[in-house]
């Protein structure tokens, strides 16, 4: 018998169907699918309510993970600090070119 150890891609690895589409074609089928739907009236549109639960929800599952909300914080601190920095500096170099500017 022969061997097909040389040439044979492992199985399940290469891309089939719908993931084996160009990214235009596949927006193509899901957007008629998604008109389908609605004109079939089973599409589901959320209103403000159900939204506003559904962002919550994604809020309280972020949160639980402590290590990403510090460095989240973190980021802000340095930021405003950045920010507070500068605009120190920048008062501070107002303040010493409108006391010596008159000097004659």
């Amino acid at each position: 018998m022969a061997s097909n150890t040389t040439n044979d891609k492992p199985k399940g690895t290469a891309k089939r169907g719908f993931a084996a589409m160009d990214e235009a074609t596949q927006r193509a089928i899901a957007s008629k699918g998604g008109q389908a739907a609605h004109q079939k009236g089973t599409a589901h549109e959320f209103d403000s309510e159900e939204a506003r639960r559904a962002g919550q929800k994604g809020g309280e599952a972020v949160s639980r993970d402590r290590e990403h909300m510090a460095a989240i914080g973190r980021k802000g601190g340095e930021s405003r600090q950045s920010a507070a920095r500068a605009a120190a500096d920048k008062n501070r170099g107002s303040e010493q070119s409108s006391k010596g500017g008159n000097k004659q």
